[in-house]
């Protein structure tokens, strides 16, 4: 069985835009501020599909709305989809003050009419982020909601942590955390499913795209451009005038060679893959908006996420820096990168 013949559905709980009531941590004074549990969800679910892209598999996105949608909905979309497997992704709380529960579980329903696939597949999901992450790890359990026990394929609920913890709470707008629990699910299905893993910084697998290229790596490249820098291309595959248009902003925005052609200078910018380049005031690029996201996961504000390093980043730079005894000079070079990058 050929990778692509694999079908999956990646879901997240909750909603984001407008936010769904209740799922959200407690307030947080350095952000002035709740952390909506959707602001991780549906990131790690989207890092999740483009791993999945990465490794040639069908990908079916239940929910792309930003707002909530109803468990019966989304099951009525799963059941009409024919899928070999449905992970979904959340994030747990206990209470609604900051407190010491913690940890990641997995879920499935012995309810579901492939109850034992999908307790393997929650193991095997589980063995991976607990391998792949720091969290501490609360095991494999059963649970009896929609999505689990109401779906006609194998499903799996992936809570990665507690938004009532506040360590927990720092890591939900955290990119790498996002990155890693989807990279790593991508992993456990993988190993669910008895293919080989395709990781996410090995450049020797993205192959050189132009105008005219069709494949799975132009879906991704177009899924990344939709979902990490606003572009707002059909993910179809075709790599057309419009994706040419939007890899050629992309190239100028970020100090590349404006040539259309998407090779691992340009895959490296759309990954933020390291070494991380020295930044400082009045740089702009992708690698800024990683930065951004980065101290906002340390609850420092830097006002927009817009990847131009301005004085309100600046600023930012320079707290962090206080708060970790390193040289406060606003620059990010080594020694600030590998402080922000620590999990």
């Amino acid at each position: 069985m050929a990778n692509e013949d694999f079908y999956i559905g990646a879901n997240d709980e909750h909603g984001v835009n407008p936010p769904t009531v209740g799922k959200r941590t407690p307030y947080i004074e350095r952000l002035g501020r709740q952390i909506y549990e959707n602001e991780f969800n549906r990131q790690a679910k989207n890092k999740f599909i483009e791993a999945c892209m990465r490794q040639d598999f069908s990908v079916y996105d239940v929910k792309p709305e930003l707002q909530d949608i109803s468990i019966s909905e989304r099951v009525r979309r799963i059941n009409s989809q024919n899928l070999t497997l449905l992970v979904t992704f959340a994030y747990n709380a206990y209470g609604e003050q900051f407190n010491s529960a913690s940890g990641l579980e997995t879920f499935y329903s012995t309810l579901n009419p492939k109850a034992s696939q999908s307790r393997t597949l929650a193991q095997d999901l589980y063995n991976r982020l607990i391998q792949g992450t720091d969290q501490n790890g609360r095991g494999v359990k059963n649970l009896d909601i929609g999505v689990l026990s109401s779906v006609n394929c194998t499903s799996s609920l992936i809570e990665a942590g507690f938004m009532t913890n506040y360590d927990e709470a720092m890591l939900m707008l955290n990119p790498l955390f996002q990155t890693e629990v989807g990279e790593e699910a991508c992993h456990g299905v993988c190993d669910f499913l008895g293919v080989g893993y395709i990781p996410r910084d090995n450049l020797s697998v993205y192959p050189l795209l132009r105008e005219g290229s069709r494949n799975n790596f132009v879906y991704l490249l177009q899924f990344i451009l939709n979902n990490d820098y606003g572009y707002n291309l059909s993910v179809d595959g075709i790599f057309g005038n419009n994706t040419l248009s939007a890899v050629r902003d992309f190239q100028s925005n970020n100090g590349l060679t404006v040539d259309g052609l998407v090779g691992n200078n340009t895959w490296t910018f759309l990954l933020n893959l390291p070494p991380y380049p020295l930044l400082r005031e009045g740089a702009r690029s992708s690698y800024v908006r990683f930065l951004q996201n980065l101290l906002q996961s340390k609850f420092i504000p830097t006002g927009n996420i817009d990847g131009i390093f301005g004085s309100q980043t600046l600023n930012a730079v320079r707290a962090f820096q206080q708060e970790n005894n390193l040289i406060v000079d606003g620059l990010v070079g080594n020694n600030t990168w590998n402080a922000l990058t620590s999990m």
